[in-house]
């Protein structure tokens, strides 16, 4: 606790070293969110790096309230700024058209192979993810992985509620029709 609050004050202060140490502690983190929203680990890396920037030019108004939970404090901060750093890179990637709404790119839709295993593996269920198209793909993560409700994502990114609600059901639909389930419900694999 000591050495991340020293890493903290550091990065208020626009310590060079300090800086260093959180951005090697924090970015696998930032690379994790960033990657659930762009199309490809070199571009989750330029949306994480460009993430970094903004913290480290803004650290002076992160404020410690609870320094008991100091640290998911600090990694709810992170994860908003490269959820939004994600989403700037979109737009500027021209995945997101002038008046903000979601462009919709037609991927190739294929299952994910079923490897037998009785619970969904991380990386299939991201690969599957990433076959949505940008639209429902940024809604879904918002809604379903971050927890922001309709209107937070339809304020994030410059579109109505029922399109977020829209974009959500549709990535909902595409995504049952490739998990496996028993007659309880639960899912059992990927077809």
């Amino acid at each position: 606790m000591d050495e991340l609050l020293h890493i903290m004050q550091g990065c208020m202060d626009n310590d060079p070293k300090c800086q260093k140490m959180l951005y090697d502690r924090y970015l696998s983190y930032a690379l994790r969110i960033s990657y659930r929203y762009v199309h490809s680990f070199e571009n989750a890396a330029h949306a994480a790096n460009d993430a970094f920037v903004k913290i480290f030019k803004n650290f002076k108004k992160f404020e410690i309230r609870d320094y008991e939970h100091v640290e998911s404090m600090l990694l709810g901060w992170i994860r908003r700024i490269v959820i939004n750093a994600s989403i700037d890179f979109m737009g500027r990637e021209n995945l997101v058209s002038t008046n903000g709404v979601l462009l919709q790119e037609h991927h190739e839709h294929t299952g994910v192979n079923n490897n037998g295993e009785n619970s969904i593996v991380y990386k299939e269920l991201i690969s599957l993810i990433k076959k949505l198209s940008p639209a429902y793909k940024v809604v879904f993560n918002l809604y379903v992985i971050d927890g922001y409700t309709h209107q937070e994502i339809a304020n994030m990114l410059g579109i109505s509620v029922g399109t977020s609600k829209s974009n959500l059901s549709k990535a909902r639909a595409f995504l049952q029709k490739y998990l496996v389930k028993d007659d309880k419900g639960n899912i059992l694999c990927f077809t």
